[in-house]
């Protein structure tokens, strides 16, 4: 027997973060959830599986349109034409209660019900699936505690969206432990909520299968994102195997800039690392963050010019493929070579400058004047700019983002007063 298990499709979830600027591959990022449920599809049809499994959250909340919803449909149907069934419960995303449209699906697709759990067996591969669909986006309760006992004689498989015992920055919903699973006596427990690949156990098997395609720089995975195989054996033991169906690689690409003299010699180096991550996303579009790190006298140049800086970069990326590389941000995470405190020591003006800006980076009174300075402007800002940008939220409250701010700020206007400047 083989079946197919995913989660977390989030079709037409927008991937954030992408600005558009000339040679971004625009129309593939934006389809990019859609071509990986197509991808997922095609995989099972092509691997002629038995059934397949999803552990909730279908849609990013309630479409916008009705193509959305379509785009579920013909996927149904394309499966339904290969004679596989598809067992869903809903999530968060997708609650009984949220998604206020809808379409009539094929006869092959059975959505477990919310009000209770429910069985549903298949005789003919001796399989009993046990499910229950959120009714609610915020469901607090344990479903998992009141899911049926296992069917004698069967491959038991649990359906469920859950948090289980927690997962970093994911919503506690349908809490529930590994123990407690075990303790079911089911074969498989096939999870969803999740978006990061994770087996919870072996015996039984407790599975994340993580989302089909990344959304974001917090959603990497170097072996790509996808969906879980699994193969079952007439003695009842089940292989896992992870396969990728993601359109867009999302990548932190990190580029030494120490000992760095020119931009050209920059550019080169940041051509390097990102032929490295265009070759580790297997022939995707290559979605990355590039972080400018190491000590180098041009610290503040790229603290200064930052504009100048991703434009270079961008343009390392058309180098290494039109169309396939995308530069979500540069991050200057670099270090002066001559910090303030070594600085402090030199005489003239420099040397007072820096020894003024160390005064005033300890200085508690000119922090809050200078927040009491900026508070009209943040004021101004737009709350999603603030939501979208911890850092700022945290400078407006006079936090660590502050303190970083200063320094910044501080090796800038040393790299002015040195004269520093980078060469083509």
């Amino acid at each position: 027997m083989l079946f197919l298990h995913a989660a977390d499709i989030h079709i037409d979830s927008p991937l954030t973060g992408l600005p558009d600027y000339p040679g971004a591959p625009v129309d593939e990022i934006r389809n990019a959830t859609r071509e990986a449920f197509r991808n997922m599809t095609e995989l099972a049809v092509e691997r002629e599986v038995d059934f397949v499994v999803i552990a909730g959250d279908l849609y990013d909340g309630d479409w916008k349109s009705y193509d959305t919803g379509l785009v579920f449909r013909e996927q149904m149907a394309r499966l339904h034409k290969a004679a596989i069934p598809v067992f869903i419960v809903l999530g968060n995303h997708d609650a009984q209660s949220r998604i206020t449209k809808s379409l009539t699906l094929p006869e092959n697709v059975h959505v477990f019900a919310h009000r209770k759990s429910e069985t549903v067996k298949l005789d003919d591969l001796r399989v009993a699936l046990h499910g229950q669909s959120f009714k609610t986006q915020e469901v607090t309760d344990d479903l998992a505690a009141n899911y049926p006992k296992p069917v004698e004689g069967y491959f038991n498989i649990g359906v469920l969206h859950t948090a289980a015992d927690g997962r970093g920055d994911h919503l506690p919903y349908a809490p529930c432990s590994v123990g407690e699973l075990s303790a079911k006596g089911y074969d498989y427990w096939a999870l969803g909520h999740v978006h990061k690949r994770e087996i919870l156990s072996d015996a039984p098997h407790i599975v994340f299968p993580g989302n089909l395609q990344g959304r974001h720089i917090r959603e990497t995975a170097l072996e790509g994102k996808g969906c879980t195989l699994v193969s079952v054996d007439e003695g009842g033991k089940a292989t896992l195997s992870h396969e990728p169906v993601d359109t867009v690689r999302w990548n932190a690409v990190t580029v030494d800039v120490s000992g760095v003299e020119t931009m050209g010699a920059l550019v080169d180096r940041a051509r390097n690392e990102l032929i490295k991550a265009h070759d580790e996303a297997d022939g995707r579009i290559l979605a990355a963050r590039v972080t400018v790190a190491g000590d180098t006298r041009f610290h503040g140049w790229l603290l200064l010019d930052g504009e100048s800086l991703l434009s270079e970069v961008r343009g390392a990326g058309m180098d290494v493929a039109i169309g396939e590389v995308w530069i979500e941000k540069v991050v200057v995470a670099t270090q002066p070579t001559a910090s303030l405190e070594d600085l402090s020591a030199y005489g003239g003006m420099l040397g007072d400058v820096a020894r003024k800006l160390k005064e005033l980076q300890k200085d508690n009174v000119f922090r809050e004047d200078l927040t009491d300075v900026l508070k009209p402007l943040f004021e101004k800002l737009p709350a999603e700019v603030l939501e979208r940008t911890p850092e700022l939220q945290t400078m407006k409250d006079g936090g660590e983002a502050f303190e970083e701010v200063m320094r910044q700020a501080s090796d800038i206007v040393v790299t002015r007063l040195a004269g520093v400047e980078i060469d083509e």
